[in-house]
């Protein structure tokens, strides 16, 4: 693949913009403008940071991998996702943002106990650290590897941990917002420029539906057997983890944290929302046309399904390089640079927002609680120091990566096992006022067995499990909980002040509805929240 001199040049271009920009808009007076830009973002800003915050390069190469293997089932996780934004928006949100916390396990703290608060802390740190960090700097650097095949790939993987961490560890969230707001628009505007170029190729959406829509390509509901997304997994496993991603996610939801208030918090989500229907077309479709247009050239490419093994085995085709080769292959010199920009915005993104992620939660978590009396300045500095002993062992965990090819090939996979206890213990948290420490501490842990049991059983003992990960994680939820329930019902009950100001009665729900009275459409919550839902389902039965 041959890069011309001046989309190279876009590109550094860009890269040294994007790290300016960022540095220039940092804060790091306090704790508050280092770890939460102040709590001063607006909806917009928001909006944008969490979507280039949620497509990893990974992500991004995924779906236009899987749009190639097997159409558009992929794109279940989006719009299933969206609703569950739209509840998080409705009902989590405000008590996150009225509570003033910094961290995810600290709403845990204040809703339960310490004890779980660190359990979750530890495991989100660990994730952070040798999954989302490591295999972000690891998909991403094979990814542009395959434009720079001449580059080493430590050296790709050093490069773009400098590049996300020069602002992230100087400017705090602060830099990392700014810098995502311009990674967001580039990521959409390139991503959209592919989609218009690859449709024309293919002759536009007439041809396209005429060339897969004989199977299953182009509807969203698949068999109950079907590898990718079977109908019952799209309806019970993927709203858990959805809302594991969206509610629980330090990742993410530290960006929501930073709002100037409940309003705008509820807003940029709901606006993220909207962005992620999107994804369809910019995203997936094009790894489906480039099936059609023959992409890599193979005789006898099947007109069925393929898994992607096989695909790999008997055709010689990587789905990894189906994002980098429409670009190289349909975009004129100039907009290649624009696309690799929004490919590197993917990247640095995400592991930005990981690093932020990491340094609030031991900071705030751990470190706080270990120096009682640290000020704010010095708060800063131990969350400097996090990021960049966090960036290290990144780097040296990324190429260890690819000798473990199930840390990213099973990624979703995985969580699917492990984020159904955690879910199961925030919404007993916020719903169920009898529910309580040792009752949440119970559920965590006895999820967190049957999750380990079988990945033992399928990795390590080779056993065969046959349902599919989707349907397991509604198992692994309903255990975690019923556990939570019954040692709840058998100890004492929980500290009634605690509970009451961490869990949500029909009280709030009339109170908002009060202050919502006079409100225009447009700016009420609950109208665009609904309009959301109706967007969603319209696409749903569009592609049913």
């Amino acid at each position: 693949m041959s890069i011309s001199t001046i989309d190279i040049t876009i590109l550094v271009v860009f890269l040294v913009g994007i790290i300016w920009w960022a540095l220039r808009n940092g804060q790091s007076e306090d704790s508050d403008s280092y770890f939460l830009a102040g709590r001063s973002m607006k909806w917009p800003i928001i909006g944008l940071s969490l979507f280039a915050a949620s497509v990893s390069s990974s992500t991004l190469m995924g779906h236009s991998g899987e749009g190639f293997i097997s159409g558009i089932a992929v794109f279940n996780y989006n719009w299933i996702s969206v609703l569950v934004m739209v509840f998080f928006a409705l009902f989590f949100l405000p008590f996150y943002i009225k509570s003033g916390i910094f961290t995810m396990p600290e709403f845990l703290e204040r809703r339960f106990d310490k004890k779980s608060r660190y359990y979750f802390s530890f495991i989100t740190i660990f994730g952070n650290v040798f999954l989302d960090a490591a295999a972000t700097l690891y998909t991403g650097s094979l990814i542009i590897k395959l434009i720079f095949p001449e580059v080493d790939l430590f050296l790709i993987i050093v490069i773009m941990a400098i590049i996300a961490g020069s602002y992230t560890i100087v400017g705090g969230l602060s830099s990392a917002i700014n810098a995502d707001v311009i990674q967001a628009t580039i990521l959409i505007i390139g991503s959209g420029i592919l989609y218009f170029f690859a449709i024309h190729e293919i002759g536009g959406w007439e041809e396209l539906a005429m060339r897969f829509n004989d199977g299953v390509w182009l509807k969203l509901t698949r068999p109950l057997d079907d590898p990718t997304v079977p109908w019952l997994g799209m309806w019970l496993g993927i709203p858990i983890l959805g809302f594991y991603f969206w509610a629980n996610n330090q990742v993410m939801v530290q960006r929501v944290l930073s709002a100037k208030s409940i309003d705008h918090g509820r807003k940029g989500v709901l606006f993220v929302g909207f962005l992620y229907l999107f994804t369809l077309f910019i995203f997936i479709l094009p790894g489906l046309i480039g099936r059609g247009i023959n992409l890599f050239d193979v005789e006898g490419l099947p007109q069925h399904m393929v898994d992607g093994s096989t695909l790999k085995s008997a055709f010689g085709i990587n789905t990894d390089q189906v994002y980098p080769r429409m670009i190289v292959k349909l975009l004129p010199v100039g907009l290649i640079g624009i696309i690799l920009a929004a490919m590197i915005s993917a990247l640095t993104s995400t592991l930005s927002a990981t690093l932020s992620s990491v340094s609030t939660l031991f900071t705030m978590d751990f470190y706080q609680r270990f120096d009682k009396n640290a000020d704010s300045k010095k708060l800063v500095r131990v969350g400097r120091i996090t990021s960049i002993v966090v960036l290290v062992f990144a780097i040296f965990w990324a190429p260890v990566i690819q000798q473990f090819d199930s840390l990213v090939s099973y990624y979703q996979e995985v969580m699917s096992y492990l984020a159904p206890p955690i879910v199961g213990t925030f919404f007993l948290g916020l719903f169920w006022q009898r529910s309580n420490a040792k009752g949440a501490m119970s559920g965590l842990l006895s999820g967190l067995f049957v999750a380990a049991a079988i990945m033992i059983a399928k990795y390590v003992l080779g056993v065969e499990i046959t349902l599919h990960f989707l349907l397991l994680a509604p198992i692994v939820l309903i255990f975690s909980v019923a556990v939570n329930v019954v040692v709840s019902l058998l100890t004492p009950a929980p500290n009634p002040v605690q509970v009451a100001q961490n869990t949500w009665t029909r009280k709030i729900w009339h109170e908002e509805s009060k202050e919502l009275e006079g409100v225009v459409w447009y700016k009420n919550f609950r109208v665009l929240a609904l309009a959301l839902v109706i967007a969603c389902f319209t696409m749903y039965a569009i592609f049913f």
